[in-house]
């Protein structure tokens, strides 16, 4: 089911500024037995991507409205949610009165195998490097080309994700996921004030962590760093958490805050079956 401000459609404006310049910003959020997960999260940096880019201030009720009437009887999927500046015309110049598109779409949730998450998955650099930008970095903007091409560099299916750096040699993320590395029972996870986008599940798994006494530690981190880590995992709301068994020639072995960091999040989920309608 697709709703277009509201309304049951599957068509937008071609004059419309998210498919003429990407001016715009997502969300996907994970469905879970009629509710959806981290919701309140999700809103918040669609909020913050709104002020950001100078789109109007999120309308959070007819969001949440809207969100939750397509999902109330779904057992398991993934809504996304656009919102763009909407038709302006020809011209990079914003139209004097902004009249925001807002699309919400419901798809079923991809099919990943159990083992990715039980024994890890294989990844790689890619070459893509992503761009400065402290305006855009963090939040969820409609420009995905830089992941589009850097996800483009592989075809088969024996490497599960790729981990992208910035121009400068950084790690920053992976084309669809954060990355955190494990080292003498510490906690690190890129810094990501000049590109990446701050995912919701990167900050609740930084808030778990902290809360179980982790060590945690933001920065600058090279190639090297994670290759020489003792383990590595990627996240984001829809995989939750993904541990890396090999990285170029490189293979790593289950760890402990690894997989405390899953019993966390599965015990959070816990909550959205406990308490279904």
């Amino acid at each position: 089911m697709i709703l277009v401000n509201g309304v049951p459609q599957t068509q937008i404006d071609l004059s419309d500024r998210g498919l003429q310049y990407g001016d715009g910003l997502f969300e996907t959020i994970e469905v879970l037995n009629g509710q959806l997960v981290f919701l309140e999260q999700h809103l918040q940096r669609l909020s913050l991507g709104c002020q950001r880019l100078l789109l109007p201030p999120l309308a959070y009720e007819i969001f949440k409205k809207e969100a939750l009437s397509i999902v109330k009887n779904i057992s398991k999927g993934v809504l996304k949610i656009i919102i763009t500046r909407g038709s302006g015309g020809r011209g990079y110049r914003q139209p004097p009165i902004v009249n925001a598109t807002r699309i919400i779409s419901l798809h079923p949730s991809p099919e990943y195998p159990d083992h990715f998450q039980q024994q890890g998955i294989q990844v790689r650099f890619c070459q893509q490097r992503l761009s400065h930008n402290p305006i855009l970095a963090g939040i969820k903007h409609l420009n995905r080309l830089e992941q589009v091409l850097a996800r483009a560099e592989w075809n088969d299916d024996v490497i599960n994700e790729g981990i992208m750096l910035d121009y400068e040699g950084h790690v920053i993320e992976g084309t669809m996921s954060n990355i955190f590395f494990v080292r003498n029972h510490k906690l690190y996870t890129p810094t990501l004030t000049q590109a990446g986008i701050m995912g919701i599940m990167r900050d609740f798994l930084l808030k778990r962590a902290q809360k179980l006494g982790i060590t945690i530690e933001e920065g600058f981190f090279n190639p090297q760093d994670l290759l020489e880590a003792d383990a590595l995992f990627m996240s984001n709301s829809i995989i939750g958490i993904w541990p890396v068994k090999s990285l170029e020639k490189r293979t790593f072995s289950q760890n402990t805050i690894t997989q405390q960091l899953q019993r966390q999040l599965k015990q959070h989920k816990r909550h959205f079956y406990e308490n279904f309608p």
